[in-house]
């Protein structure tokens, strides 16, 4: 049994995005819980496993499984046929799972402490800064057109998120803002954002 804890319009989004992309929504069950917003709204939800009341969380025969880069590894390894992801144990695979353990370790903390205008030679010797997290998106493009290569795979799903959540710090580079439109454009993630949407105005 599988279920994904996860509350419209939030980091649970791209997940939901994943899970339709990959064609399981008859795997996984889909359970809908507040959580608290920068808005001041919302609030913990005791039905919330999630040891910090965030969302997404993944709960796999009672095993509970947080943070949105181990949900996607997990869930593009029990459905290795999905296409999301290279074959498990490949060096491809590899990468896939270094750009995952990147997007969490490097580029949303660097994205967040530029957007609070945070900087300490501590944070840059460790994680380096939002500009260069860019120019390895950049490189990474270059031999694109997808951050794996030819195909779309969750590893954009992930690393395009800070840019969609505020496009106004999508950085003035043709070849970035050309991807991250590509990213938004998916089928998959329109129909989340309009459920969201929905979900938001009934509630």
């Amino acid at each position: 049994m599988l279920t994904l804890f996860h509350s419209p319009h939030s980091r649970s989004s791209a997940i939901v995005a994943l899970i339709d992309e990959m064609g399981i929504q008859d795997w996984v069950e889909i359970r809908e819980v507040t959580i608290p917003r920068m808005d001041g709204s919302g609030g913990r939800d005791p039905a919330n496993p999630h040891p910090e009341g965030k969302v997404p969380v993944l709960v796999h025969d009672g095993h509970v499984i947080t943070e949105r880069a181990a949900i996607i590894l997990h869930l593009t390894s029990l459905f290795p046929d999905s296409g999301m992801a290279p074959a498990v144990g490949t060096p491809e695979w590899g990468v896939f799972a270094m750009w995952l353990a990147w997007y969490q370790g490097v580029l949303e903390p660097t994205f967040i402490m530029d957007a609070a205008g945070v900087s300490h030679p501590w944070l840059t010797a460790a994680v380096r800064d939002h500009q260069t997290a860019v120019a390895r998106l950049r490189a990474a493009l270059d031999k694109g057109p997808w951050i794996l290569g030819e195909r779309y795979s969750a590893a954009d799903l992930l690393l395009h998120a800070p840019y969609a959540w505020f496009p106004e710090a999508t950085p003035e580079d043709p070849v970035l803002r050309d991807w991250i439109d590509r990213c938004l454009a998916r089928p998959a993630r329109a129909r989340v954002l309009d459920r969201d949407r929905s979900r938001m105005q009934a509630a």
